[in-house]
């Protein structure tokens, strides 16, 4: 029977008896989740203060949705399987993963492999495991609604958090309710935002004492009073001590003169409960609570119906045909903590001997019993990580190594386990662990190679948790401390010393990273990992990094010797020649790089080679692309917590939808590029935001906003907020200006800023500063910046920005009365402008030409019968074509199925087809039609 609120002694408390008592309204609006099989995806947080109902409130949804025909899957956190890699992954998806080979070859792999179900063990890949969980999920959904329940959420294992987020983040019309429920005033990460939040609240007065009569023994006078008070509208709490003082009326007086919080006020109820048993009932259930799981407790010999039947009636504990289970977590935690550490040990060592079979449970279980330092625990530990990283429970294996360190009995072996930890601390995404994981080691060993590295994975950590003054200092110190004994350390640290130097964009920063790279030689002999090219790539990608525009030339000659012969960083050096203006190759050698780092086990490793390719294609002309690229970016960081490239991919996209005139979007897009970094300390984020938001003001008529905007990407004395991204607005920020009636200020600002860069900077800003002093300057003087500007043969590479300036030059032809000259130049602006899907600009261009007189300008229907399309829809559209299957494109692009297969639906009547079998004559028509 279904458990409302509690367990009275002796007396079972159900729904039937008294119901969910003061939680009508709560289950109003809930029940609307499931009393109807869900039309679309919804995702539900519950939040609340242990014992105030959320259980229960869970058991009567589920109860409505099986009776309207609602699949169920359900899982429920334990703390003893918080450190166990996919433990509450696998219990939801328990029932189903039959179902497993039915899913995408590379899918099935990397959830087979994270369940260790596999003999064929691959790279873990926690974008494959969530976009596995994903088409799971959906293709379970298609076959009849489904209600996902999670409960005690916060204790479910790093793993399963992180896929089951990343997962209902993508779902969209599966018919799928998921219910999340977990302890505390906020939900773990992955769950804390983006999703409608319920926090149960205590009963009022009324409501409590209406549950206080339904108990077997409702107290009463003064007791009741006690009772209210002290349970402070928490059902739990209501039941349990109510029991308590029925038995013992004058306990109420003493909890007046001894307050506890709530919570510890339970935990001495019920270790009282757990106290007055007998002895074989107290052995048997201090065993079952250490196994904290009812399938391992009932492998345990003497935990059974019979010597637990005491505590059952006590209302501590039920069993059931699974095994033995705790009617509230706080039971099993007050039972566990009511013994001395010397019988919890034994009861972890009586648990370990029944789980031989599962060596990542039973090592820990020994561990825990474990007070000394002991080699064969340690040994035993290191190999559950080993495990654990292999099946990509990076945060499970960390602990584990940590914990092995800890029996380390040689500090040599201490050290190196605190050292390894670190880095999986790292891959999951845990910054303050990697700190304190590091500094460890720095504790413990005198070795300089290992406090080196210890001191190198600080920098990381210390980058990851944006505290980049602290990042740099660290790093630069970890490149002297290494040279010349470890090269590959030292050089590795200039590189990323040099990646946070170009996100802080300080002049300081910046001249440091370049002192220390001057002082920065070769080895005489590379050592045996020494790659092949690390210290001219690196070069590049530091001079590129800190000066793009100043020693630009230099930056490209050494950029293309690279190229020319064997790259081993295809990401950086892409990179680098996106940031020196090289465009082309940088997409080239990005796209390559990519190719790579999208096989199984290395997307986590692409972040930052999709976020330069955003930008390269954005400037390039390549919109769809950038696109395309964003969305990938933001899925591998919604997977390996990378914030920096989550903002990136909102502010490439909020970009183009600004250049598109698809406005809706931007400003939920720009706030979340915010609150993901600081912008004092990532002023490469900040500047980009304040483009996009100039871009998206001046293409909507508001001149004046899109000033103010663009007008903070410089000082009051010309210098750029950023070193890069700053002047790579300077011709919108003269565009603006001269709308806004700030012409003279713009003029001086302009001149002031490009003073110091425009000798050593190349093709590109040449072309923009043109464009700025063209519009910027007294109508007479105009024509010859136009001229200079058009007269930059390689400004073809940057469309959109070659565009704009024909535009604003073909508007001053016009307004001199030079009517021909300036129609085919207002012609070739608005082809690229159509190209593009640059709206607004097209607009623009459309109203000049019939100024000039073209009614009808140049050919108003396009040639791309995809362009009506959203850039997701032409992507699916055309692999589609290719043949692909639903399944098929949504591996390729991480979308459920089902999504695809509303986003074809979608396309279909803006194409004019009627199905799939018609789309290859769209995307590949035949020759001469």
């Amino acid at each position: 029977m279904l458990t409302a609120v509690g367990i009275a002694r002796g007396v079972e408390v159900t729904a039937a008896d008294i119901g969910l008592i003061g939680r009508d309204r709560e289950l109003a609006g809930l029940s609307q989740l499931v009393d109807e099989p869900p039309a679309a995806s919804r995702v539900q947080v519950l939040l609340g203060e242990p014992g105030v109902g959320k259980t229960a409130l869970l058991a009567e949804l589920t109860r409505r949705a099986r009776s309207t025909g609602l699949q169920v899957l359900s899982v429920t956190g334990r703390v003893s399987e918080r450190d166990l890699a996919f433990a509450g992954l696998h219990q939801l998806l328990r029932p189903v993963v039959d179902r497993l080979p039915a899913l995408p070859g590379r899918q099935a792999k990397a959830l087979l492999n994270a369940f260790a179900l596999t003999d064929d063990p691959v790279p873990p890949d926690a974008l494959l495991t969530g976009i596995a969980v994903l088409t799971l999920l959906s293709a379970v959904a298609d076959e009849s609604p489904l209600l996902v329940v999670v409960d005690d959420g916060q204790w479910l294992d790093r793993a399963s958090l992180d896929s089951l987020a990343f997962a209902v983040r993508r779902l969209d019309t599966e018919p799928l309710v998921l219910l999340f429920a977990a302890r505390g005033p906020s939900a773990p990460t992955g769950f804390d935002r983006d999703f409608d939040e319920l926090k149960v609240p205590p009963l009022d007065t009324p409501q409590a004492g209406r549950l206080l009569d339904k108990q077997p023994r409702p107290p009463h006078g003064r007791a009741r009073e006690h009772v209210l008070i002290q349970a402070d509208g928490n059902p739990l709490a209501l039941i349990e001590l109510s029991k308590v003082i029925a038995a013992d009326p004058g306990a109420g007086r003493r909890w007046t003169a001894e307050p506890l919080p709530l919570t510890e006020r339970l935990t001495h109820v019920m270790a009282d409960q757990f106290g007055v048993l007998a002895p074989s009932a107290r052995a048997a259930l201090l065993l079952a609570a250490v196994a904290d799981s009812p399938g391992v407790a009932a492998r345990i010999p003497g935990v059974g119906a019979t010597s637990l039947a005491p505590a059952e009636r006590a209302g501590l504990i039920r069993v059931d045909e699974s095994g033995p289970q705790f009617t509230h977590p706080l039971i099993r935690a007050a039972v566990y903590h009511a013994v001395p550490f010397a019988e919890r040990a034994a009861a972890h060592r009586v648990v370990a001997e029944v789980l031989r079979d599962r060596p990542d449970r039973r090592g820990w279980h020994l561990a825990t019993a474990a007070l000394e330092p002991d080699e064969r625990l340690a040994a035993l530990l290191e190999d559950t990580a080993m495990q654990a990283q292999r099946r990509g429970g990076a945060a499970a294996a960390a602990r584990a190594l940590e914990r092995a360190a800890e029996l380390s009995p040689a500090e040599a072996d201490q050290a190196r386990r605190l050292l390894a930890a670190a880095g999986l601390a790292l891959a999951a995404g845990q910054a303050d662990w990697v700190q304190d994981l590091a500094r460890q080691v720095l504790a413990v060993t005198a070795d300089p190679q290992l406090r080196l590295a210890a001191r190198a994975r600080i920098g990381w950590a210390l980058v990851w948790s944006n505290q980049h003054a602290a990042a740099l200092s660290t790093l630069l110190a970890v490149v002297e401390g290494a040279t010349p004994d470890l090269p590959v350390v030292a050089w590795d640290a200039i590189g990323l010393a040099a990646t946070v130097a170009y996100q802080s964009g300080a002049a300081a920063d910046r001249i440091a990273v370049v002192r220390t790279l001057d002082r920065l030689s070769e080895p005489v002999q590379p050592p045996a990992d020494w790659p092949v090219g690390l210290a001219d790539e690196q070069r590049v990608w530091v001079r590129a990094c800190v000066e793009p525009l100043t020693a630009h030339t230099k930056g490209v000659d050494a950029l293309h010797r690279i190229a020319a012969g064997r790259v081993t960083d295809l990401a950086k050096v892409g990179a680098s020649a996106w940031l020196l203006d090289e465009t082309q190759l940088a997409v080239d050698l990005l796209r390559d790089a990519l190719s790579r780092l999208r096989a199984p086990g290395l997307s986590g490793a692409s972040g930052a080679a999709l976020s330069a390719l955003e930008w390269a294609c954005i400037d390039s002309g390549r919109w769809d692309e950038a696109l395309a690229a964003a969305r990938e970016a933001a899925d591998a960081a919604a997977a390996y917590r990378m914030e920096i490239v989550a903002a990136t991919a909102d502010l490439c996209t909020a970009t183009i939808s600004a250049l598109r005139g698809e406005y809706e979007e931007i400003p939920k897009l720009l706030a979340s590029a915010g609150t993901s970094t600081d912008a004092r300390e990532y002023r490469s984020i900040a500047a980009r935001a304040r483009h996009a938001a100039g871009l998206s003001a001046f293409a909507q008529g508001n001149f004046g906003l899109a000033y103010a905007q663009l007008r903070q990407l410089f000082d009051q004395t010309g210098a750029p907020v950023h070193h890069h991204v700053s002047y790579l607005a300077i011709a919108d920020l003269g565009a603006a200006a001269v709308r806004a009636g700030r012409r003279s200020d713009a003029k001086t600002l302009v001149e002031r800023a490009l003073a110091p860069v425009e000798e050593t900077s190349g093709p590109r800003l040449h072309q923009l500063a043109a464009r700025a002093r063209a519009l910027l300057a007294e109508s007479s003087n105009a024509e010859a910046y136009f001229d200079r500007g058009l007269a930059e043969a390689d400004g073809e590479q940057w469309p959109f920005e070659r565009a704009q300036l024909r535009l604003d030059f073909g508007e001053w032809l016009r307004r001199q009365r030079r009517i021909n000259e300036a129609k085919p130049v207002l012609a070739s602006a608005l082809e690229t402008f159509r190209r593009l899907g640059a709206a607004p600009w097209s607009r623009r261009a459309e109203t000049e030409l019939r100024a000039c007189g073209v009614a009808e300008p140049v050919t108003t229907t396009s040639t791309d019968p995809l362009a009506e399309l959203t850039a997701q829809q032409r992507e699916i559209v055309i692999l589609a074509a290719r043949g692909l299957t639903n399944p098929e494109i949504g591996d390729r692009l991480f979308l459920s199925p089902r999504t695809v297969a509303s986003h074809l639906y979608r396309a279909f009547p803006k194409l004019g087809v009627a199905g799939r079998h018609q789309l290859r004559d769209l995307t590949d028509p035949p020759h001469g039609s």
